[in-house]
């Protein structure tokens, strides 16, 4: 262990040492939780201590670039801290890891379709490589693309076309967008951060996605996707990161441990710390695929899954596109479209006689295998905010935000910060936005009780735009974010890589985000709000080019 490694595990150490006593000074660990009610009806009040775990697992997942472990020492801690809490002993401890925890999350219903998406889009990604599409779609690129600037662009450009699901974004554009990438020498840290800032973003912003489907969900008394629509303007961590993925891609104005690897992938070290989970990147592939074997597959992907979410929605049961868009199960809808997509891509592929059946059958082993370090960490990720919810963190946050509606017009950027908080903590961005959108229309709840026309008030679609870029920019900071894991698995990217290299971008957008969202509590007038917004934006980029960008952009040339 080095110097700087020892240094950083003494901080680490000392600050969460730090956080327990101040816990300690708070609330007795044995008062951590307080559980009112029973069966379905009971509620976990939490503390400080409920923070501890994702805590623990974000900090040691920085610090030992280790995922696996680090997401299970948080779940740990936070199991012991349940334990001692409710007295419930070892016992408590393994049963809130494995049974409330694990076996619960597996179990899952919403869980289970989004493993099968996963496994299914692994499936369809191996078929696509080992008919050569990926092989084919690189060659023409490689003709028609003839820069990193054009390939980053190229990359951003196909995420915004893929706005229906975040995980299906991020996979995808993936899966197309690496044999190009790794033409022009663009780290896998890059196109994991221009896959992660166009797939959330975009899809907070799209009308008809799965997010959009969230966030109507949430709300009660007006029309959710009428107000969801009204909070696009006012996103402004979403907009102004797709403006900041633009001017990254041409400018190479690349900072922070990004700047490190980019430089290293141009000198030809595409990933700076190898790991050897990439087996995609040896996979054979068939010498006649064509450029068509990629695209008709994905066409078919997306189309597939557009009406495998329509119809758990009701479409064919007589609602309207909007209607059915926002009633739908997108866990279902994209199981149903992927495994309906993979079954046409196969008889495609074997009508085509670039691949035989015995292929397409192995390539359904090979797709799960390929999957599997994502399905660990998500399962992990998913055990850990069951874990926070049984400490009671929900319910801590919600008290804090509910406490603090007095300074209304400081609370879009309160809840901007809150949001972003409880986002990188939990590493769930539609479990922040279901927890502070009810409480932001409960505070505003008289002045939405005479909205009859659909007049919205102003200071009602702000908090709640605050409250969805929150849970966007802490979804992409945090290492257990399962947006953030799709992002390293289709960039075929180390996870704490990616992470480590998209978290100053992330905060530089927060930092903007925030000055505007403080505005906007004074002059709630979009206009002015993201105007100065995106000028400010604008005038940091500029300034992060001068300061840094120019040795970066002589290595790039």
């Amino acid at each position: 262990m080095n110097k700087k490694t020892l240094v950083k595990n003494l901080i680490f150490i000392g600050l969460i040492i730090a956080y327990i006593v101040f816990c300690f000074a708070q609330t007795p660990i044995t008062q951590a939780v307080v559980v009112t009610g029973e069966g379905e009806d009971a509620v976990a009040t939490g503390s400080l201590w409920s923070l501890l775990p994702p805590i623990i697992a974000i900090g040691l997942a920085l610090i030992t670039k280790e995922v696996y472990s680090s997401l299970f020492i948080g779940i740990l801690s936070g199991a012991i801290i349940h334990a001692i809490a409710l007295n419930t002993g070892f016992v408590g401890v393994m049963n809130t890891i494995v049974g409330d925890g694990i076996i619960a999350n597996i179990a899952d219903s919403y869980n289970v379709g989004i493993l099968t998406f996963l496994v299914v889009l692994g499936a369809i990604v191996v078929l696509m490589n080992r008919a050569g599409g990926s092989r084919a779609y690189g060659e023409w690129a490689a003709k028609h693309i003839k820069s990193r600037a054009g390939a980053s662009f190229a990359t951003f450009l196909l995420g915004v076309l893929i706005f229906v699901d975040d995980y299906f974004n991020c996979l995808t554009v993936g899966s197309v967008m690496r044999p190009v990438t790794d033409k022009h020498k663009i780290s896998r840290s890059k196109l994991a951060y221009i896959i992660d800032a166009t797939a959330a973003p975009v899809c907070i912003i799209a009308p008809i996605s799965s997010w959009a489907a969230a966030v109507s969900g949430t709300v009660e008394g007006v029309n959710g996707i009428q107000l969801f629509i009204s909070t696009i303007p006012y996103n402004l961590y979403a907009i102004l990161t797709l403006i900041m993925v633009i001017f990254i891609s041409f400018s190479n104005s690349d900072y922070g441990p990004m700047r490190t690897h980019e430089i290293n992938a141009i000198n030809g070290d595409l990933f700076t710390t190898r790991n050897s989970v990439y087996e995609e990147d040896d996979e054979p592939t068939h010498s006649r695929g064509k450029v068509i074997d990629l695209i008709l597959p994905v066409i078919l992907l997306i189309g597939f899954c557009v009406i495998g979410m329509l119809y758990t929605g009701g479409l064919f049961e007589g609602e309207s596109i909007i209607n059915a868009f926002a009633n739908c199960d997108a866990s279902v809808g994209l199981s149903l479209g992927s495994i309906g997509a993979l079954i046409v891509i196969m008889f495609y592929y074997m009508a085509r006689r670039v691949l035989k059946f015995t292929e397409c059958m192995s390539s359904l082993v090979a797709g799960f295998k390929q999957m599997v370090p994502a399905i660990l960490i998500l399962v992990f990720a998913w055990t850990l905010k069951t874990v926070t919810t049984e400490l009671g963190a929900a319910e801590y946050v919600r008290g804090i935000v509910e406490n603090a509606h007095a300074v209304q017009l400081l609370l879009p950027l309160l809840l901007f910060v809150v949001a972003l908080g409880l986002s990188f903590a939990t590493g769930t961005s539609w479990g922040t936005f279901g927890i502070l959108i009810p409480i932001v229309t409960g505070v505003f709840s008289s002045q939405l009780a005479g909205v009859t026309d659909g007049n919205i008030p102003s200071m009602v679609i702000i908090c709640i735009s605050a409250c969805l870029a929150g849970a966007v920019c802490g979804d992409h900071c945090s290492p257990i974010s399962d947006t953030t894991i799709m992002a390293s698995t289709g960039a075929q990217c180390d996870h704490v890589n990616h992470v480590s290299t998209q978290l100053p971008y992330a905060l530089t957008v927060a930092g903007v985000a925030a000055v505007g969202y403080l505005i906007s509590g004074f002059v709630q007038n979009v206009f002015v709000v993201l105007g100065i917004s995106v000028a400010l934006m604008f005038a940091v980029l500029f300034a992060i080019r001068l300061i840094a960008g120019k040795d970066s952009v002589k290595k790039a040339k």
